[in-house]
């Protein structure tokens, strides 16, 4: 008896884990995102394809981005510089003039710490607006 279970033990030792693994792997096969179907519901780890584009930004977005960077690698003269220029020539900007130039003042006074030193470079664009974010972020 001992050794009909010793050899019982060991082919199932050998056996079972063969079993599992090409159960396990069978079973991995037939889930949904794992099929090869060109649904564009099913989205798969190695599809090229995307399933919807990205929506466009808005042109406001855009631009407090990109006068954000220019804040960090000038100054935030130039920045507001660059602001007031581009309310001029795009006036559907004008509107956000504002919420852009205070996003600027709070951005200042994080790369250049102290209130006083960022409120050394506020402009007359947007009112006081840069201004606003200066004090705003203290």
């Amino acid at each position: 008896m001992n050794s009909a279970a010793r050899r019982i033990g060991r082919t199932l030792a050998l056996v079972l884990p063969v079993v599992l693994v090409l159960s396990g792997t069978l079973a991995v096969t037939r889930v949904p995102w794992a099929s090869t179907a060109t649904d564009p519901q099913v989205l798969t780890a190695s599809s090229g394809k995307v399933a919807a584009k990205a929506a466009p930004r808005a042109p406001q977005d855009v631009l407090r981005d990109r006068l954000l960077v220019e804040l960090q690698e000038k100054d935030p003269g130039v920045a507001l510089t660059h602001l007031q220029k581009a309310t001029t020539e795009r006036p559907s900007l004008a509107k956000h003039c504002v919420s852009i130039a205070q996003a600027l003042g709070r951005a200042a006074v994080i790369k250049y710490g102290a209130a006083h030193r960022a409120q050394a470079f506020s402009r007359p664009v947007c009112d006081t607006s840069f201004a606003t974010g200066v004090a705003a972020a203290q």
